[in-house]
């Protein structure tokens, strides 16, 4: 099993029994995208968890912000903060809310949750970089799929291309799934690559799960704002989540924790 393997393995244990102990919701969305996340914490993007406000930072919104455990596992696997932090995730008090959350959080950059804030938040990072002519930087944004049903997106799209953000890179988690049915059925998409490209954005397309191709693809520079489309299976890494949209909102509890964590188990 490649290192990276093993990370989202371990991620995916993480969440599992971070949302287990919240009983909390969103594992399928959150299993989704760890894999890009993976790709861009460990092999793309230049962050620091010593010095987590340098200057010369990448920048990352999650603006699918209900799969924030996600972000805090990825944080925690990198040392922003003690695993002992996790352990509280969802609980009274806690600074881990469900909607990942900046507050007093090493390594967030801002909070999100409410759908179509993200993408636009990112425009306005990308665009305060510009003036700086030494910062090579990029932010990075993570989309739902569903999401795209809000107008907000469309109009950052339009704003990226006319302000010429070459240092924008949109990655949309493309599971086909949103909170209720398929993307399609609720309020079709496709054909989506010809859509985001007639907005002036350069647009890749490839295995939300295949690292080396992700790496590959987000590690270049490129002279218009990119996009990419990772297809994905929501539930990703255990059987029974997979392509199930129950566990958008279900708990993965009793027999069902211990019949994920044993598949989980298996593969790391």
């Amino acid at each position: 099993m490649s290192k990276l393997n093993q990370i989202s393995t371990s991620i995916r244990k993480l969440v599992l029994e971070s949302i287990n102990k919240a009983s909390s919701s969103h594992i399928g969305s959150v299993f989704s995208c760890v894999d890009i996340l993976t790709v861009l914490y460990f092999e793309v993007m230049n962050i620091n968890s010593k010095n987590s406000k340098m200057k010369n930072r990448d920048r990352f919104i999650l603006s699918k912000g209900h799969a924030g455990v996600g972000i805090y596992a990825i944080l925690q696997k990198k040392n922003f903060f003690k695993k002992d932090l996790l352990k509280t995730y969802g609980q009274n008090g806690s600074l881990l809310s469900g909607h990942v959350s900046h507050k007093n959080i090493n390594g967030v950059e801002f909070s999100t949750g409410s759908l179509g804030h993200g993408l636009p938040v990112a425009c306005g990072y990308a665009v305060a970089m510009k003036f700086d002519k030494n910062n090579k930087s990029r932010v990075f944004c993570l989309l739902s799929d569903g999401e795209l049903n809000e107008g907000s997106n469309w109009e950052a799209l339009l704003f990226a291309n006319h302000n010429k953000l070459n240092n924008l890179v949109a990655i949309l988690d493309r599971n086909k799934l949103q909170s209720i049915k398929s993307t399609e059925k609720t309020l079709k998409l496709e054909p989506l690559k010809k859509k985001i490209s007639a907005f002036g954005w350069i647009v890749k397309v490839c295995d939300g799960h295949d690292h080396i191709k992700m790496r590959s693809i987000l590690r270049k520079k490129y002279s218009k704002p990119l996009f990419l489309i990772a297809n994905t299976v929501k539930g990703k890494g255990v059987s029974f989540m997979e392509n199930n949209n129950l566990w958008h909102y279900k708990t993965p509890k009793n027999h069902d924790y211990e019949k994920a964590l044993g598949e989980l188990n298996k593969i790391f």
